[in-house]
């Protein structure tokens, strides 16, 4: 029988070098180097006030390099951040093994949100120094990202108060029901589930009309009112390819050199229409008089148009028609979503034959059982 050398999958206490574990030419190197030796966080320390009394705080170089470390490996939970400074040696290695709380990664999070124009400002002038920025091509392109509120508390000032007075209605007419069922009269209280209810709908009515009150409408460019929504007012209904989300749209200028990002912003709206021109506004320092605008059918419209024009901006700016009037299209097929294999109806194209058989199809036998010969 053939013999191998034992294997031990119990713990082990191994030297490591934490400053080696950060390779060079990784992107936790560039991180690291960038964030102690060029960008300037000045702005960030002086958030801290304990330089005499005070507990010691955690160095926000090191949760900034957490922090975009992270992202940059799809980690945007901060107890999953948390985790993996305890257990990821990288991770472990760029910290200096601080080991953040994911309470204290959320509260840096929180602040940092002020700071991230100046960062990215700070960022974009060191990738353009070291010639990374080849401003021959801009391209503009953004995504609906959906936000932590519900569809259901969107709508204009009117639709919102019309939902408050039916959740009202809906409170009173469980307290009525209940008290034309109660043998005991109007006086004895409701159970306590659906006495819940009835505070639930008067909570979230209450809740509207105080947001009715202390929130003005919002409105378009032409004057006319859009929706808002009580959770998050600054998010906006959305279409999508996978249905109507409630969130932001994210978008994004990148330089075709070496895919940086030169603009960026977020906005509640739904119009891509509205977010060219500040978009290439935003990209003004980086771009050249040379340097091309190219953007999607969803950034089309007359006015843009005008305005490049007006303004001797170079950019290719697809329509609505760009397909059918370019022959190199012509039998190419519009895009279609991959069918679901588990799906017959959707792999097939046509839904499952459905079989119908009358009585006088069986044969019955002698043993009491039948058969249908049409079935085989």
């Amino acid at each position: 029988m053939a013999r191998y050398k034992p294997q031990d999958h119990n713990s082990l206490l191994l030297p490591v070098v934490l400053s080696e574990q950060i390779i060079p030419g990784s992107f936790a190197f560039a991180l690291n180097y960038l964030v102690d030796h060029e960008l300037d966080l000045r702005a960030l320390d002086a958030e801290f006030k304990n330089d005499e009394v005070g507990a010691s705080a955690y160095d926000p170089r090191v949760m900034l390099k957490i922090v975009l470390l992270a992202y940059s490996q799809g980690l945007i939970s901060s107890r999953v951040i948390e985790q993996t400074c305890q257990r990821n040696v990288q991770f472990i290695a760029i910290s200096g093994d601080s080991q953040p709380s994911d309470a204290h990664i959320a509260k840096f999070v929180v602040k940092l949100s002020s700071q991230i124009k100046p960062l990215f400002s700070q960022i974009l002038m060191t990738c353009d120094a070291q010639g990374l920025i080849g401003r021959d091509m801009f391209a503009i392109d953004g995504v609906k990202l959906p936000s932590n509120a519900s569809k259901e508390r969107s709508g204009t000032h009117e639709e919102l108060r019309h939902r408050a007075d039916r959740l009202e209605k809906a409170a009173d007419k469980i307290l009525t029901l209940h008290q034309a069922q109660d043998k005991h009269g109007a006086d004895a209280a409701p159970e306590p589930k659906r006495q819940a209810r009835i505070e639930a709908l008067r909570k979230e009515a209450a809740r509207i009309r105080e947001f009715l009150v202390n929130s003005a409408a919002r409105k378009n460019r032409k004057g006319q009112e859009l929706k808002t929504n009580v959770t998050d007012p600054e998010s906006a209904k959305m279409a999508t390819s996978k249905g109507v989300i409630q969130g932001y749209a994210a978008q994004a200028a990148v330089d075709s050199a070496h895919q940086v990002i030169v603009a960026a912003d977020v906005t509640g709206s739904g119009s891509e229409q509205a977010m060219l021109l500040p978009m290439i506004a935003q990209s003004q320092p980086y771009r050249e008089e040379h340097t091309l605008i190219t953007a999607d059918a969803g950034y089309h419209s007359d006015a843009n148009v005008q305005h490049l024009k007006d303004h001797h901006i170079p950019a290719l700016i697809a329509d609505n028609q760009m397909r059918s009037r370019d022959e190199r299209f012509a039998e190419q097929g519009k895009y279609k979503a991959h069918p679901d294999p588990l799906s017959e109806k959707k792999a097939t194209g046509q839904p499952k034959e459905v079989k119908r058989f009358q009585p006088k199809d069986f044969r019955f036998n002698d043993d009491n059982t039948a058969t249908c010969p049409r079935a085989s």
